[in-house]
């Protein structure tokens, strides 16, 4: 299947046409969803099937359709694609799993029913597209995602705190395997969605702390094996670890800023934590903020002594520095010298 190679997008609109439904798909949902391409904004066929000659498949009935978790559509990321599915097919995908975060971005507003338009822009330092483009190369390109139907799910605040958790713990793992994969843009993504689940614990914690051990007891006592709540302790340990990892993909994508403030916020919730002060001193390393850099580095080597990369950072800032003070002393010799 044909499909757009962008890691970005510069616009996304949505024109959605209301049905009688007022449900939407939530987390944890079964959607069976369509999407498919157009060279502009009037051409209802899809770019890929005019290329091959192919048709269309023909659209089920919205109420014959049966969801069930054993009919996920089972495919494979690509690191470079955008909306992550078949193109032209019927696919069911569970909102949540961050398989297809541009399509996935959509169901979360649709109905069972509903359509919904994406104008996808490639940025000018991205890639080039897969899918040829159209004569006139200034018009953006256009797809559509309807959704057939799809099962109940859950907004996070109407899940107990052990199944949030095991939503957060899914989204971390997912991520991992994106990451070595050196699918980052996914990774990152799924860092976020833990990130945003992980925030939604605190209110949980401070009811807790509030009434006290034996209120959790009773609570773990109610609570499946499975689906056990998260001490204070595994919550803190695992924001440190999600800003970490962000961290280190915001890092490979070019986005230093963004790593500092990760890595930043993982060496305050865990102190102990290597990885983030490395990546902190590189972070600071990368915007020039020499002294930072520095502070992060020793820091890591009071951790693990005589650490190599940390060692070699500190010797790359000094080379940095003295040769900085070698062309400012320079300049200074030549200014005082003309007069």
């Amino acid at each position: 299947m044909n499909e757009f190679s962008l890691l970005q997008l510069t616009n996304i609109s949505l024109y959605l046409t209301a049905i009688s439904s007022n449900n939407c798909p939530r987390l944890g949902s079964l959607c069976r969803v369509q999407v498919r391409l157009k060279a502009n904004n009037d051409e209802a066929e899809n770019v890929a099937c005019e290329k091959t000659g192919e048709k269309l498949p023909a659209q089920p009935d919205p109420f014959t359709a049966e969801l069930t978790e054993s009919g996920t559509t089972p495919f494979v990321r690509c690191k470079d694609s955008v909306l992550q599915v078949p193109l032209g097919d019927w696919t069911t995908l569970r909102l949540g799993d961050g398989q297809c975060d541009i399509t996935e971005a959509c169901l979360e507003g649709m109905r069972a029913g509903e359509k919904c338009e994406i104008q996808l822009s490639p940025l000018e330092t991205g890639p080039d597209a897969a899918v040829p483009h159209p004569s006139d190369e200034s018009l953006p390109f256009f797809a559509t995602v309807e959704l057939q139907a799809f099962t109940p799910g859950k907004e996070a605040w109407e899940m107990s705190p052990g199944e949030k958790w095991e939503w957060v713990k899914s989204h971390k793992d997912t991520g991992g395997v994106r990451f070595r994969s050196e699918d980052l843009w996914g990774a990152a993504d799924s860092y976020s969605k833990a990130m945003k689940l992980v925030i939604t614990f605190c209110n949980h914690v401070r009811d807790v702390a509030k009434k006290g051990w034996e209120y959790e007891a009773e609570e773990q006592r109610e609570a499946t094996l499975e689906t056990l709540d998260p001490s204070a302790e595994e919550l803190n340990k695992m924001k440190a670890d999600l800003h970490s990892n962000l961290s280190l993909c915001q890092l490979k994508l070019n986005q230093p800023e963004r790593a500092k403030a990760n890595a930043a916020k993982a060496t305050q919730l865990e102190p102990g934590c290597a990885k983030a002060w490395y990546r902190l001193g590189k972070a600071c390393q990368i915007v020039n903020e020499l002294e930072e850099a520095k502070q992060a580095f020793r820091k890591l080597l009071e951790l693990q002594p005589e650490m190599p990369a940390a060692l070699k950072a500190l010797k790359d800032i000094a080379s940095r520095e003295k040769a900085t003070n070698a062309q400012l002393g320079l300049r200074l010799s030549k200014m005082f010298s003309s007069r």
